[in-house]
């Protein structure tokens, strides 16, 4: 019953004038089917589990719990999807990290379009949620949330601020931090820049893949994954 309300409430979602703007993009796939037929074509563009890809790396999956801005489960499972080139070069910082004794740690992934468009009616800060009208770089499955955690004690490094803060210290490059905090931040920044990711300006957690641009928005529950 629970999951056919959430069903309901996002087919609401997607009939607002957000989701019919991003239905007229030219990269947008909706439907499982249309996906399986764009990965036929291009290998490139199917979505990879990370944590079956690389089996190391820990997930903190918030959205699957209430522990989130939403303060709601958005995920029904708790699970992280990219494309296959993006989690290839995820699979490479993960052995680069290592040699460090650090690893990933992997809050979030690729995010149905359904659910883009609920952030962005319930943020109360505009600036920390894409606008559903032109889509999110996660629903592209070009888009990781991450941190480092460190291998001696299993737990996540210091960071400026915690996961998902809508304060101007998330910004990647905010300068009153903690040593210890900026030299964690660097470490992630610049290990990730090595492979082809570009960190968000004002979130030091989100990083995007070079070339989402080529890659359709999609709108794919976990569950068909």
């Amino acid at each position: 019953m629970r999951a056919f309300l959430i069903f309901l409430l996002f087919s609401n979602l997607l009939n607002g004038a957000s989701g019919q703007s991003v239905k007229k993009h030219r990269l947008y796939i909706q439907g499982f089917k249309a996906y399986q037929a764009a990965v036929k074509k291009d290998k490139k563009k199917e979505l990879v589990e990370i944590k079956s890809a690389i089996p190391s790396v820990k997930l903190d999956i918030r959205y699957a719990t209430n522990h989130n801005f939403m303060h709601q489960v958005m995920y029904q499972q708790a699970r992280a999807f990219a494309r296959k080139e993006v989690v290839e070069q995820l699979k490479k910082i993960q052995q680069e990290l290592y040699k460090k004794g650090y690893g990933l740690l992997i809050f979030d992934g690729y995010r149905p379009y359904a659910i883009t468009v609920a952030f962005y009616q319930k943020a109360s800060d505009k600036n920390f949620v894409a606008n559903p009208a032109k889509g999110s770089i996660h629903n592209r499955g070009c888009a990781v949330d991450l941190t480092l955690i460190s291998l001696k004690t299993g737990k996540e490094v210091a960071m400026p601020t915690p996961y998902d803060s809508f304060s101007a210290a998330a910004a990647a490059n905010y300068a009153k931090v903690s040593p210890a905090a900026l030299k964690n931040r660097t470490l992630l920044i610049s290990t990730m820049q090595k492979y082809g990711f570009t960190v968000m300006p004002n979130e030091w957690w989100h990083f995007d893949y070079k070339g989402w641009e080529s890659y359709e928005l999609m709108d794919i529950p976990f569950g068909l994954l």
